[in-house]
């Protein structure tokens, strides 16, 4: 077929950086794949619509092992690096790598370890809200004074960080997650492998009880066992899952409600009953991850009458599909009662061999941190105009949001 001519997304829609969905709306009328053009010149093919994303998704053509086959990738000025320590993990394997390393990680990152750690997580809300609510002027920034750092604290205590590194470790990890210049992330990731090799053969000495330590020691019925790079690229892998995208689901969620007073006084009428419907409704509104991390076409791939050139670098809207009214009715309404009425099967945690191993801790700390907060804050609103943003393909969210109560 004609190589298509690559779409803008800012000339599609000059406000696709605040908001994306008018535009993936336009384009998904038109068909499910479209070629674009990132803002550094960069070319992708965008793949969206509930349906093409969940085959995409599963589609072993379209591979997420840049280890082995980023030298096919075309349309980037240069394939990522992942010849580093720290590369060698499940997201960036396709089986029977990604079902080794998979089986290895949920025999230790378990529906019971989760649970275990509820209390903990209900702790850490709790002692957070209370410096939050001691503020005098009753006004805070929500992603500082409660989303950030609870999930740096859950991070640092899955991974058994000792209290006194976790300053630096939250520096590292800033600059990793969300890195200011190129330049940063490397020399973040310079100081953070050698500090993690450390723990690593620490916990190996004298394991804790961390999700890190368990991972270490565990062996499966063969024998097999996490390598030394593999243990390495598990805590990157934790660290980078689990940073913007759970500090995204909270800050969206929160925003949701108060852009739709209506469900917010529905869903403080009747926190117990509605919690689980609301989470579940936040995370399809508006995805904490906009596109499932990027992969690259081992062979040409037809995706509804469109074809994906080998080496095409393949972006899968999950945000769009969840707004896809050929899957749910009144796409754009946020309606916490959604899941009640039988709408289930959204996609913000992917679909298939990576589905997201965190989603239940995600969810869990959804329901203890939005429950919480809106019973402490009944009165809780927004404070002021729209912080300062985080804007691109992957993840789009805020870094601040201002409240009162």
């Amino acid at each position: 077929m004609p190589d298509l001519p690559a779409v803008d997304l800012l000339a599609l829609d000059p406000d696709f950086d605040a908001d994306p969905y008018p535009a993936y709306a336009k384009l998904r009328a038109q068909g499910p794949v479209h070629h674009i053009r990132g803002g550094g010149g960069e070319r992708f093919w965008l793949v969206v619509g509930h349906e093409a994303c969940r085959a995409a998704l599963t589609d072993p053509r379209l591979s997420r092992d840049w280890r082995r086959n980023g030298h096919l990738a075309t349309g980037l000025a240069a394939p990522p690096a992942t010849d580093g320590p720290g590369t060698a993990h499940m997201l960036l394997s396709d089986p029977p790598d990604h079902t080794r390393l998979r089986r290895l990680a949920t025999r230790e990152f378990t529906s019971r370890r989760v649970a275990a750690l509820a209390p903990r997580i209900q702790e850490v809300t709790d002692g957070l809200l209370d410096v939050m609510l001691a503020a005098e002027d009753r006004r805070a920034d929500l992603v500082d004074a409660l989303a950030y750092p609870l999930r740096m604290t859950v991070i640092c205590e899955l991974l058994g960080i000792p209290d006194l590194d976790r300053e630096a470790f939250r520096g590292w990890s800033d600059e990793i997650a969300a890195p200011a210049s190129a330049a940063a992330a490397r020399a973040a990731q310079a100081e953070a492998v050698p500090y993690l090799n450390a723990l690593i053969a620490a916990k190996r000495e004298a394991p804790g009880d961390d999700l890190l330590s368990a991972l270490i020691h565990t062996v499966d019925e063969g024998g097999d066992r996490m390598s030394e790079d593999e243990l390495l690229s598990m805590a990157f892998l934790l660290l980078l899952a689990g940073h913007e995208s759970t500090v995204n689901f909270i800050c969206k969620g929160i925003r949701a409600l108060f852009a739709h007073p209506a469900q917010f006084a529905l869903l403080r009428s009747d926190l117990d009953g509605l919690i689980d419907g609301a989470v579940e409704e936040m995370l399809r509104y508006d995805a904490p991850v906009e596109t499932a991390p990027p992969r690259v076409a081992t062979e040409p791939v037809e995706i509804g009458g469109s074809v994906v050139p080998v080496g095409g670098v393949v972006l899968i809207a999950l945000a769009d599909a969840d707004r896809d009214p050929a899957r749910f009715a009144w796409p754009t309404r946020f309606d916490i009662r959604r899941t009640e009425a039988g709408e289930r099967g959204h996609i913000a945690f992917g679909h298939g061999v990576h589905f997201c191993l965190g989603a239940p801790l995600a969810r869990m700390e959804g329901r203890i941190v939005f429950r919480t907060l809106l019973q402490r804050c009944p009165e809780l609103a927004l404070d002021g105009a729209q912080g300062e943003r985080i804007s691109g393909l992957l993840v789009r969210g805020e870094r601040k949001i201002p409240v009162r109560w």
